[in-house]
């Protein structure tokens, strides 16, 4: 199958060109020029298949014959290595537990099988420096995804002192072939000096460059295997009224869960769960696009006012003549936040503010004789002091973590300035 430029729809490349390029021209996202659809015969025996076997058969009908099945299949064994869990919170509501991976979030699927379709396409001469900004998550699964792949250097910008210092710990301190920098500014800011970089042609011919953010196409893709698992977890029942609540912050995670959806995948309806930092809330009630200035939350790594997946999300809904104004939304302050998390520990379960939100809004809006899941994105230790606060009880650190704490930061510290960036990147 071949990929279309969404800024320049005469831009086609294949999957493995636009995995490697990550970007076209004029910075736009790549976006699949078919969009496959199963039968229900399909998805009912697809619902029969063990994890590895599903998702080789979804994301083959993306790929084609562009990647042997057989070496798809053991990418995607690599990649996936790591159970998901759907638990039930209530009577009617569910969690798709996706926190059970390397570093503890959803973001493991995405970043690992990039990594892996990376490391098979790349040939033993060609170098890449991967270049991503991360509100929190991001930048742990993509550390620990291409930690120790010589091929490719990687160098991902957070904001300074505004992801937990657990997130922080955890892939600030790897060193080897991945090199972090705080920068001085919150997660847009760090995002705008990546795109300053992907728009620099002097730079593009100096290094390979590449992103491993969600505007690259094999992390969406990745993602849709997991809405897939969810329902085969449900019992057959509770699968015909189903409703899926998504913290949204990048909009990778919604887009990719509508795009399971346009596959045949039986969800009723989508809520996209945002916290205060509302643009798409916003235009979904007024029409009117107009970001505000990004506000620090509890949610630290949904603190996005301009999402960049959102033109792949309008653009399934164009293709596949479905109307904006079905998709769910709402908007969760830090107050409900933490009265959320209280609420749900009194029901014996622990969450954490990102997929406290989609909670909310699933409990909220959820209809008599729906069936409610909301994603579980990052475990709650990721933001142990946080939560602990909220809800008055510890949180154990799991042992295999433990040592992340006592490490030393390796981090860079740099003013929000390209030609530092630039400087940095060449050397």
């Amino acid at each position: 199958m071949k990929f279309y430029n969404l800024k320049n729809h005469n831009e086609h490349v294949s999957f493995s060109q636009a995995v490697k390029q990550g970007l076209g021209s004029q910075q736009g996202l790549f976006f699949p020029e078919n969009l496959p659809e199963f039968t229900i015969s399909d998805i009912n025996n697809m619902m029969e298949m063990d994890f590895i076997s599903r998702s080789t058969r979804i994301l083959s009908a993306y790929i084609g014959d562009d990647i042997d099945y057989n070496e798809l299949t053991k990418c995607i064994k690599k990649a996936f290595n790591f159970p998901l869990y759907v638990t039930e919170v209530s009577s009617n509501i569910a969690c798709l537990e996706l926190f059970y991976g390397p570093t503890l979030a959803f973001k493991d699927f995405g970043a690992r099988f990039m990594a892996e379709i990376l490391s098979y396409l790349l040939s033993d001469d060609q170098q890449m420096t991967i270049l991503t900004a991360t509100s929190g998550d991001t930048g742990a699964a993509v550390a620990h995804a291409f930690y120790g792949m010589e091929k490719i250097r990687v160098v991902i910008l957070y904001p300074q002192g505004k992801i937990s210092l657990f997130q922080e710990k955890l892939f600030c301190t790897l060193g080897n072939n991945i090199d972090t920098i705080a920068i001085d500014g919150d997660f847009d800011t760090c995002q705008s000096l990546v795109k300053q970089a992907f728009e620099n042609e002097k730079l593009k011919n100096i290094i390979v460059l590449n992103s491993a953010n969600s505007i690259n196409v094999s992390r969406l893709l990745a993602q849709i295997c997991y809405y897939f698992e969810a329902v085969a977890q449900l019992p057959q029942e509770k699968r015909t009224q189903l409703v899926i609540s998504v913290p949204s912050g990048n909009f990778g995670n919604l887009t990719a869960g509508l795009m399971a959806k346009s596959l045949g995948l039986p969800v009723k309806r989508f809520i996209a769960a945002t916290n205060i930092n509302d643009t798409v809330p916003r235009f979904l009630s007024s029409g009117q696009w107009h970001p505000n200035p990004t506000v620090t939350t509890l949610s630290n790594a949904m603190d996005v006012s301009r999402p960049n997946n959102w033109p792949r999300l309008e653009e399934l809904f164009f293709r596949k003549a479905w109307n904006l104004s079905d998709l769910g939304y709402g908007v969760v302050s830090d107050e409900v936040i933490q009265y959320t998390l209280r609420q749900l520990s009194e029901k014996q379960y622990i969450s954490e503010p990102h997929s406290a939100i989609a909670y909310r809004l699933i409990h909220d809006q959820l209809q008599k004789g729906e069936y409610g899941l909301f994603l579980g994105t990052a475990h709650p230790i990721k933001f142990q002091n946080i939560v602990e606060k909220i809800i008055e009880k510890p949180l154990l650190l799991p042992k295999k973590f433990a040592n992340y704490i006592e490490r030393k930061l390796l981090s860079h510290y740099m003013k929000a300035d390209f030609s530092k960036l630039y400087a940095f990147l060449v050397k």
